[in-house]
């Protein structure tokens, strides 16, 4: 496998300097950084803003410290829903919406040609998006209300029956979900970046100031078992950028047909398909890491130490062997990693239809045919390297807890969805930055 990720000169530090001094030189790129960044604050305005209703905040800290499920989905709002704000829910069920959509275009043959409608087909989709969007957000908020008031968190709901008050709650957060995904639409089109990402990516990043104070704190006994977690956590880093970088190039040859004074003349010329080692992203962990939690979290609610019943005593059984402290949790998730990996990536590359499109513009890949053989030779090679992305994104996630057991350092919870948030994020707002420079003619960060 010929991987493209160490191919390109990194940036210098002065030269990035210099880089982010052109940007912010350029008044259309100084409006579009300051207006991302103005997004920004306004959603960490958001994030303090609390739904109708009263709550004890003692006992929702005391939630989120015993439940993985909320920490997850806290991950996406970006400690709002900590808060229990009005964008608690943050952008997670418009995540949801679109994968389930981009899973079901090709099971359904009415999606799949709405899709090849080129911008019009997209559009559409997008607009379906939002629609899936609003019903998912209600019954998250109506799943996550249910467990806040089970937990003692919030009071004068009635979930079971008709209450004006669990009706405003559930309109809010879902109004608060909306208005997170039009600021993130936002910033896609008069900011830097993908918005949505944007936004995830700022929450994480207000979440860590607590996070490292409570760290530190916590490890000042153990100074040499905290600088090793913090070397294990740049190398993860660094892993994260190489695999995110890297690619297989797949040689394309071009030939068309020109009129010149009457006669045709055959021109050609040569191109390639950049095909990522690691092209589902993030999307495999949070499948993954959503489907483990989510049995121990229905246990905890069914196991009862002074019940004999079957019930509580599975309840009990499930908690154990799900536990986060034993292997065995960390090997299922390794294994569902690398399963949604192949799963999503195959279903995203299918939509692609790569094949057909270079037959259609006169493409194809030296020594291979066009149409069928070109699209096994393709499905053979994105088979092959999603082994390496796969792996990789296993390791990811397990890796922090092989960190915290060998550095002896618990007070931090290095959290490797979020880790590759950041970098994935990070890396492409770049990409975009030094697409505007290059316009205006301007030395960008990667060369």
């Amino acid at each position: 496998m010929r991987a493209a990720a160490g191919q390109q000169k990194q940036p210098s530090g002065p030269a990035l300097i210099r880089a982010v001094a052109d940007a912010i030189r350029v008044p259309d790129l100084r409006g579009r950084l300051l207006f991302t960044l103005a997004m920004l604050v306004a959603f960490r305005f958001l994030a303090h803003v609390p739904v109708p209703g009263a709550f004890d905040r003692d006992v929702l800290a005391n939630l989120f410290a015993q439940n993985q499920l909320l920490g997850l989905l806290n991950i996406f709002s970006g400690g709002a829903l900590a808060n229990f704000s009005l964008v608690a829910l943050g952008v997670y069920p418009y995540i949801t919406a679109s994968i389930i959509l981009q899973i079901l275009v090709p099971a359904i043959p009415q999606l799949r040609e709405l899709s090849r409608e080129g911008e019009l087909g997209r559009q559409r989709i997008n607009q379906m998006t939002h629609w899936l969007t609003v019903p998912f957000a209600i019954l998250q908020g109506y799943g996550q209300l249910l467990i806040l008031q089970q937990a003692g968190v919030v009071s004068g709901l009635n979930l079971g029956g008709t209450s004006l008050t669990t009706l405003t709650t559930l309109i809010s957060l879902a109004a608060g979900t909306m208005l997170l995904v039009w600021m993130g639409e936002l910033i896609t089109e008069r900011g830097i970046g993908n918005g949505v990402s944007i936004i995830i990516f700022g929450g994480i990043v207000a979440t860590f100031p607590q996070l490292l104070n409570q760290g530190f704190l916590g490890a000042q006994r153990n100074m040499a078992g905290l600088v090793m977690f913090i070397l294990v956590a740049i190398g993860i880093i660094y892993l994260i950028v190489v695999f995110t970088e890297a690619q297989r190039r797949v040689p394309v040859q071009y030939g068309r047909s020109v009129f010149r004074g009457g006669r045709q003349y055959r021109q050609s010329g040569a191109t390639h398909i950049p095909l990522r080692v690691n092209s589902a992203g993030m999307i495999p962990l949070i499948f993954a890491f959503s489907l483990i939690i989510l049995p121990g979290t229905v246990a905890s609610y069914l196991a009862d130490p002074l019940s004999d019943s079957f019930i509580a005593r599975a309840a009990e059984v499930v908690q154990r062997l799900l536990s986060p402290t034993g292997l065995l949790y960390w090997g299922i998730v390794f294994a569902l990693v690398v399963a949604f990996t192949f799963f999503y990536t195959i279903i995203v590359f299918q939509q692609q239809n790569l094949a057909e499109t270079l037959q259609r513009n006169g493409g194809f890949i030296p020594g291979i045919r066009p149409g069928k053989p070109t699209a096994d030779y393709l499905n053979r090679v994105i088979f092959r390297i999603t082994w390496g992305g796969a792996l990789f994104l296993g390791l990811v996630a397990v890796m922090p807890y092989f960190a915290s057991q060998v550095t002896d350092v618990n007070a931090i919870t290095l959290s490797s969805t979020s880790l590759l948030i950041m970098v994935g994020v990070a890396l492409d707002t770049m990409r975009q930055l030094e697409a505007q420079l290059l316009m205006r003619q301007y030395e960008g960060f990667l060369r």
